[in-house]
């Protein structure tokens, strides 16, 4: 299942579950300020299994497409 979260004006990009893991997602381009606040209090209420950030700062975006989502679960 893939969702997006928002409470207020905090979100985080995607969120990726799978049976009881649950992975947060966030994409960035150095455009963007990396305010990390969504993220932040996501982890806080949900704790998810891991946390990615692709872009600048992140996994480069071209490998992040040539990943098997199912690969990010594990």
């Amino acid at each position: 299942m893939i969702f997006y979260w928002r409470e207020g004006d905090l979100e985080v990009d995607f969120v990726l579950q799978h049976g009881d893991k649950v992975i947060a997602l966030e994409v960035k381009s150095g455009l963007q300020n990396m305010n990390p606040s969504g993220i932040d209090l996501f982890v806080k209420k949900f704790k998810p299994n891991k946390i990615i950030l692709v872009g600048d700062k992140g996994i480069p975006v071209i490998d992040f497409i040539q990943t098997n989502i199912m690969d990010l679960m594990e």
